[in-house]
């Protein structure tokens, strides 16, 4: 099982490699931040971070994480089912360990042209592995993640059941 509380390694590598590319202001997006693994690693590679999460007190923790390592993270809590995100906004858009279908949509028009989405979240296959959400509401189909990006470039994709069941993309909304 993976430490939930250390930021992914795919989205670790792949923030360094669009902060390599990815010319100022670098503004990236934490959908669904907790409380900031990744969001502090955005912030350490240069980008203006913005991170949103229904549960503020996990928004006030890495907010103040990120505060006590000298960087900064705008956060806010909300319910992005009744507050839309801005349109165009973002270089890059990370999700983590989360599904909200009805969200697809607005990632995409949150990107800037030619910005990235990072996206990683667990597949039905991790029914068997004995932990991790169980509902289909949480949980991806075969081949669905790479579907729901088909407008875009696909950097990378795949599907994985080691040491968990997760679906991952990187993928470059067209310019």
């Amino acid at each position: 099982m993976a430490d939930k509380d250390q930021p992914s390694q795919f989205i670790v590598e792949w923030a360094a490699a669009v902060a390599a590319t990815c010319p100022s202001p670098r503004r990236a997006l934490d959908l669904a931040m907790g409380r900031g693994r990744h969001a502090l690693v955005l912030a350490e590679h240069g980008f203006r971070v913005f991170g949103v999460d229904v549960n503020l007190d996990a928004v006030r923790d890495a907010v103040a994480q990120a505060s006590s390592r000298g960087l900064m993270v705008r956060g806010w809590c909300a319910d992005l089912t009744e507050f839309p995100l801005a349109r165009e906004r973002f270089e890059l858009v990370v999700v983590s360990r989360y599904l909200q279908r009805d969200l697809f949509p607005a990632l995409s028009d949150a990107l800037t042209p030619g910005g990235v989405v990072l996206f990683e979240t667990f597949t039905e296959a991790q029914r068997g592995r004995g932990w991790g959400p169980t509902s289909h509401d949480h949980l991806l189909a075969p081949g669905e993640l790479r579907a729901r990006f088909d407008a875009f470039e696909v950097l990378v994709y795949e599907e994985v059941m080691e040491p968990e069941a997760v679906a991952r993309i990187a993928a470059r909304r067209s310019g």
